[in-house]
Order: C-alpha cells, then structure tokens, then sequence
C-alpha cells in the first residue's frame, strides 16, 4: 500500500532532522526514513541515549548539542520510519522501503536525500585482516555502547575526524599508542594561503589547534606514505615508509585507518542525477542549485552527501532545501522562500569558510586512490587493483565494462566500498579524466533483500 507526502527525507542526520523541522513549519506533510534505531545520524549518533547515560560529555559539545535537535525533530511532528532501509527509488517518486521483513512503497512530491558522508575507502596491503578497522567503525564503537578499544590503539591517516577520534577516545579513558601521520607535507603550504578566509570560522581552527594539542606526549610519524598490514590470521604488525623513503614498523594487534571522508552519492547516481568531479575533495558531488536541487526537478540533497562540509553546514543546508520543497510545492513564492533561507545560507557560508583549507591541507596522498595491483580493491569479490588494470588495458573504457570482466562492485556492498577508486585506477590507466570516465550504473536493489520480501511487496501496508 502507497502513501504519499509532500516531503520525503531518507536520513535523519543534523541535515535531514532540520528539513523536517523547518518543512513542518512551513505546513508540509513530512516523512523521514533512516536505516538507524534512533535520530541523529554518525555525527550524533545514539545521542539520546548517550545522554541519558551521561556519555554525551566526554564525547564533546559539538556531539552533546545534537541532543536539543533531535528533541525537536521528535516534536516536529513528521512521520519518523526508523530501522527502515531503502532499497529502490524512482523518478516519480516513489521509494521502496523495507521494516524488517516488511514491505511497503511511499510516495513523495518532493525527495530530499540527506544520507551524509561515508568513509573513504582506504585499500592498502593487508586492510582486510581481522584487527585493521576505520576510525569512523571505532567512533560507532564508541558513541553506540561506549566501547574502548582495552590496549593502546595505533592510527594511520590523517583529517579533522581521525583528530576527534583520538580526542574523544582520551577523554573515554582510552589510549593510542602512536600515530601514522599519512598528511602530505607539501599540502601545509598550499593550505597556507586558504588561512584568511578560513578566519570567518575562527571556532573552528581554535577546535582544531585544541585537537591537534592532545596529541603532545603520543609518537607520531610524520609524512607516511606507504603502509602494509602484516600478519597471518589477524593483524600482527604494521609496516611503513615515509616520504623520505625511511622504512619502520610497530607490533600492535589494532590498526584504525582513515583517509577523509566522502560524499555518499549513491541514491542520487540511482536517480541518474548529474554529477560533478571535486578535485580538491577528490569524489563525485551531485550538481545542485542554489536550494539544493538536484538536475532532477523535485530532488534534493542536504548536508555532506552533497559536498563534505561538516555537521554546522549540514544543519543550514536542510533548512535551505526545505525552503526549496516548500517553493517547488507552491507552498511559498520565490520572494518569501528566499527571505526564510536567507540566515541559513549566511549560517552555511561561515561554517564552510574553513572548508578549502581542510580540504588542502588533508587531500589524500595519490596511495590512497592508485593502490599497488596486488592490493584488494572489491572486497566482496576479491578483486585486486592489478586486475581492474589488466582489464583496463585489454579493452574496458568504463566501470561498466570493467565490472561486467571482472565483477568488481558485483558484491553485496553494490560497489559502495571499490567503485570511486575503481573508477580512479581506470582513469589513471587510460589517461582519462574522472569526469570523462564516471563512475559504474547503480542497479535496484540498492540493498540486498531476498526474493521472498520481494514476493511479499504486494501485501505489505506501510
């Protein structure tokens, strides 16, 4: 059974929460989906109960301020769907869901996509062993059940939320035994001359002087440039070399990497929404307006999923799109949409103001995007960096071509995890540009369900 609304919101991050909050205002019937038990996406992720439970504090206030969004997402009076996956959307719109085993179709005038960032990918030798994990994996960890890694953690990479990890890990009563400093040092003077338009977010560069401040008393080995994961069964010990050509090692059991961040883009590539290459922040980012608005009338996207900017950015950006949703609805003219939106993109342009400095100063070393051939790419087929090549090289000019050789993003990640650095070793191997060799078609469903949810579609109710 279908039902319709004027808004429909898939993320209930700090970008998705503030356009239900501001939609409702505006009088628009609103819905929210989100695959987690609870509002407040990664960056306030379990903030409720983390709350209750007085864990919000050593998690910062940045995290702890997530709390009074949230309560007034809960009030907003929209239509919350928690634990509930999206698995198709088309043009329409019309956006199949599932709640445990079941199924249902929710129809929308206007779609705001507000799924956020993931994780950059980060292959290198050995990532796939049992002990090396993401920072972002041990952040969940840590904001979800309170869990500390019980012996010293080594690092390796480097960006804004590896340095709140390790803050938030220190003051968790946790220990990191040393970082990896993947940083490139010639990055620093180039970032140099982004430092006074930076100062518009001079909070923000004083958090981040604070962060950096922690890490006095922890080894740290600047300039890696190459890591390797050694062990049998499970991670054993950590290689490195330096950009200096200067080789080490470190025993540890427990590796977290992290690379950066990226925006999620898979539902609007489902949509066939436009999309444009960002050399400084090294991903695809959707083609959007000035509300937000995707190339497809009647889309948006909100918050980092349509550009890394942080969760200040995030916020603003969903009470923009909301003013966009109420203007394409009829709702408010153009004069009045623009009045309302007018404070957010002020809020918005001074929470990014910082951007081009972060995002020079921790681009990511080329080891990240062009891995060495016997390095996995695809995870879930096995499928290294020298086989994308050879692929490459015999004849495929796309990720189409080459995941119809090799079945490389065939696996159940769908090509979330290998498909944006399968797309860059294509690129590099053929001398093509990221735009001109894009990046491979997503097919439904965008998450594994069997044929027996399927087959109960029909009779399911929302």
């Amino acid at each position: 059974m279908s039902r319709q609304f004027d808004a429909l919101i898939l993320g209930a991050g700090p970008a998705g929460m503030s356009a239900a909050i501001r939609a409702r205002a505006l009088g628009l019937e609103v819905a929210v989906v989100d695959e987690q038990p609870a509002p407040g996406g990664q960056i306030w992720r379990d903030i409720e109960r983390s709350t209750a439970h007085g864990r919000s504090a050593a998690l910062g206030s940045d995290y702890a301020a997530g709390a009074e969004v949230v309560a007034a997402f809960r009030s907003s009076g929209a239509t919350y769907l928690a634990e509930t996956t999206v698995w198709q959307v088309e043009p329409g719109y019309r956006v199949y869901i599932r709640r445990g085993n079941e199924m249902s179709i929710l129809s929308a005038k206007t779609l705001l996509i507000a799924t956020g960032a993931m994780e950059r990918p980060v292959p290198f030798p050995g990532w796939t062993l049992p002990g090396v994990m993401t920072v972002g994996a041990a952040q969940i960890l840590l904001k979800s059940a309170g869990q500390v890694p019980d012996v010293p953690v080594w690092i390796a990479g480097n960006g804004p939320l590896m340095l709140l990890y390790v803050n938030q890990l220190l003051d968790a009563g946790g220990q990191v035994a040393g970082i990896l400093d993947t940083a490139v040092r010639a990055n620093r003077w180039a970032a140099v001359f982004h430092l006074a338009s930076a100062l518009a977010s001079w909070d923000e560069l004083v958090k981040g002087i604070r962060w950096v401040s922690r890490l006095r008393g922890i080894p740290v080995v600047r300039g890696v440039r190459d890591i390797e994961a050694v062990g049998e069964s499970k991670l054993e010990a950590v290689r490195y070399r330096t950009e200096n050509d200067i080789d080490g090692a470190v025993t540890t059991g427990i590796l977290l990497v992290h690379e950066g961040v990226i925006p999620d883009i898979h539902l609007s590539l489902a949509l066939d929404c436009r999309h444009d290459w960002n050399e400084v922040q090294q991903c695809f980012v959707p083609t959007l307006d000035e509300w937000g608005q995707t190339s497809m009338g009647g889309v948006f996207v909100a918050g980092d999923g349509g550009g890394i900017g942080g969760a200040r950015a995030a916020g603003a950006a969903g009470e923009i799109a909301a003013y966009g949703m109420a203007r394409v609805l009829g709702r408010l003219t153009g004069t009045a949409a623009g009045a309302g939106a007018a404070a957010p993109r002020r809020l918005r342009a001074r929470a990014l103001a910082i951007r081009p400095l972060l995002d020079t100063l921790h681009c990511a070393r080329r080891q990240v995007t062009a891995p060495a051939d016997k390095t996995v790419v695809c995870r879930c087929e096995d499928i290294t960096a020298g086989t994308i090549r050879a692929a490459a090289k015999a004849g495929a000019r796309d990720p189409n071509q080459v995941k119809a050789i090799t079945r490389c993003g065939m696996g159940p990640c769908l090509g979330r995890q290998c498909g944006a650095i399968a797309s860059r070793i294509i690129a590099e191997t053929l001398g093509r540009s990221m735009v001109e060799t894009g990046l491979s078609r997503v097919r439904p469903p965008l998450r594994p369900i069997t044929m027996a949810q399927l087959a109960a579609l029909g009779d399911s109710k929302t």
